[in-house]
């Protein structure tokens, strides 16, 4: 396994070892002691599995207090997927990090607490995994527009399909100060 450091403090990109021949692969998803030595050291305490059709947009989310750090990971089909750095104390505050996960391509991207998380499936479908930090709090959920200019994210889609949550979310600016207080 090879971590790669992203713009965003504490947010890293894993390439997954897959082992092959000719009757398939074999990865490991979650090692906690190999995890640990690689410099991922978190605890998980919930596992989530989505699943999306192509052009569903589903963020930006992310939970505060009780904010949830998470390991994503495609089980089939490609999406873009999108992190916003929220914690106001860090250099890179109100700065996204993009990336596309594939199955096809297994790849992993730790999301740190105080950040919101979003994601476009960009294939036919799109079975995502998340393993989460901290359990889910309905009270303690968030979520920002998806296209808020402010960010700016460079999202491959003008149009998505999305809840109408989603939709209706407000802008980062219309935000309590409450929900962005990290730590």
């Amino acid at each position: 396994m090879d971590i790669e450091d992203t713009p965003l403090p504490g947010a890293a990109v894993l390439n997954i070892d897959v082992f092959g021949d000719d009757r398939g692969w074999f990865m490991e998803m979650w090692n906690a002691d190999r995890y640990h030595m690689s410099g991922l050291d978190v605890e998980f305490v919930q596992d989530n599995l989505s699943q999306s059709k192509s052009g569903v947009l589903r963020g930006l989310h992310f939970q505060n207090p009780q904010p949830q750090g998470k390991l994503v990971t495609v089980l089939q089909g490609e999406v873009y997927d999108a992190i916003v750095d929220l914690r106001s104390d860090s250099p890179t505050y109100k700065e996204w990090f993009g990336i596309t996960l594939s199955a096809e391509e297994p790849t992993q991207l730790y999301v740190p607490e105080g950040c919101a998380h979003g994601f476009l499936v960009t294939g036919d479908t799109a079975l995502f995994h998340y393993k989460c930090t901290d359990l889910y709090a309905p009270d303690a959920e968030w979520s920002i527009r998806w296209n808020d200019p402010e960010i700016g994210i460079k999202w491959p889609v003008s149009d998505p399909i999305l809840s109408e949550a989603d939709a209706a979310a407000p802008y980062l600016h219309n935000l309590p100060e409450e929900a962005l207080r990290f730590g």
